[in-house]
């Protein structure tokens, strides 16, 4: 109970919510974040250290850059699952930044 309690603090933020639903389609580096946000680079970075240290997304490093998706393996991963599949539909935001160039942008 204690975990679920947690995972559901963390996602209370808004923010952090939208990040996670938006890695539940791909993965995406903070730049991305930063442009769908207008957000700066350092605030989406403390939202993405307080999901990676509650072990919700994962890291890669490609380059300079680092990617983040969710952590599949996580223990909380299929109820993170069960409250994604109620959340709206965010896709269109991952979209808009392909149209507009920027998905790729720090590649």
């Amino acid at each position: 109970m204690e975990k679920n309690a947690q995972l559901l603090k963390l996602l209370g933020d808004k923010t952090r919510l939208t990040i996670v639903r938006l890695l539940s389609y791909s993965e995406c580096c903070v730049c991305e974040f930063v442009e769908i946000f207008q957000m700066s680079q350092p605030a989406i970075s403390q939202h993405m250290k307080k999901l990676k240290d509650a072990g919700v997304v994962k890291e890669k490093r490609k380059g300079q850059w680092i990617f983040y998706s969710l952590n599949e393996h996580a223990d909380q991963y299929a109820y993170l699952q069960t409250i994604l599949k109620d959340l709206p539909d965010l896709h269109f935001l991952i979209e808009d930044l392909d149209q507009k160039g920027k998905r790729i942008s720090c590649c």
